[in-house]
């Protein structure tokens, strides 16, 4: 009677544990097609809390308007709240960034390039990015807004208190007129950049206006200011 031998192994072959099998991954592996879907739902979802409004833009609607199903969206965002996060932190606070930076170009004593930083800062952030007076003025002004909550806790310390802060500091210094009030100066600053951008449609059809654009806005807020600032005349 024969038995059958089996082939025989080396002692390394014996020691050596065979290679686990790999593991499957949840969802599909990030690549550049899925990271410009990705960017392509976060604008979707962006024009749609611009037109609609945050509160009835549905996920439904943002896949609509993005040309893929909900369940897509889904699968990158989770639920409507992520979605909105990833649209504060990937769209909006940047823009933020971007008006804060012409700001800080300005010298501790230097109120009227403060000032000019702001009025340039806005006017080409919304150059660059239109939707923005409109989604200010539905999102956080507009009692209810989404984003008004968010406008108080990270905006606010980035610019509107930081420039307040330095509005008092130059007027103590003899620097800037002291019957204003450093704190609604900024309120006054906002009223006039981000008012008439966002209301841009309304007076350039009032006045047959299509001829004043960003940069004439921009100059004629700067112009209005000096007068009352009195930078020239404060000491």
């Amino acid at each position: 009677m024969t038995t059958k031998k089996t082939p025989n192994r080396s002692r390394a072959q014996a020691d050596t544990p065979a290679p686990p099998p790999p593991k499957r991954t949840r969802g599909r592996r990030p690549t550049a097609e899925t990271a410009d879907l990705r960017a392509t739902l976060l604008d979707a979802a962006l024009a749609c809390f611009v037109r609609r409004g945050i509160a009835v833009t549905s996920l439904r609607d943002i896949a609509t308007e993005a040309d893929v199903t909900p369940a897509l969206v889904h699968y990158y965002f989770g639920d409507k709240a992520q979605l909105q996060e990833a649209v504060v932190a990937e769209r909006l606070l940047p823009v933020v960034a971007q008006m804060r930076a012409p700001v800080m170009k300005a010298g501790d004593d230097d109120v009227g390039g403060l000032i000019a930083g702001f009025v340039h800062g806005i006017g080409g952030v919304v150059a660059q990015h239109p939707w923005l007076p409109t989604l200010w003025v539905r999102e956080i002004l507009c009692e209810g807004g989404a984003l008004r909550e968010m406008m108080i806790s990270q905006v606010g310390p980035l610019l509107p208190k930081m420039m307040a802060g330095r509005f008092a500091a130059a007027q103590q210094a003899g620097q800037l007129n002291p019957d204003l009030d450093p704190r609604l100066l900024m309120v006054s600053l906002i009223g006039l950049t981000m008012f008439p951008m966002a209301s841009a449609p309304i007076w350039r059809q009032l006045f047959g206006a299509d001829d004043i654009d960003f940069n004439d806005l921009r100059r004629h807020t700067l112009v209005l200011l000096d007068r009352g600032l009195e930078l020239d005349h404060a000491k």
